[in-house]
């Protein structure tokens, strides 16, 4: 990896987590695609209103490693 694009995502890394995901979401709209992907109205509607939810700081993201953890936790 380049060098301007390893310390571009290690500053990325230090900012608040709902603009990580809007950064992300902005660079995967970005990607041109060789084929589209079929998402239903309510899968679009689902996924605006998660977006919403982050942007507004209304939920708690949590990372995978957490909630495998938990999972584990209670299941074993």
């Amino acid at each position: 990896m380049k060098t301007d694009a390893k310390k571009i995502l290690e500053d990325a890394m230090q900012l608040e987590p709902a603009t990580r995901a809007f950064i992300a979401e902005t660079l995967l709209e970005g990607l041109d695609f060789e084929q589209d992907f079929e998402v239903s109205q309510a899968w679009k509607t689902e996924i605006q209103r998660r977006c919403d939810e982050i942007d507004r700081g209304t939920v708690t993201l949590v990372d995978s490693d957490s909630v495998m953890a938990e999972l584990r936790k209670k299941h074993t």
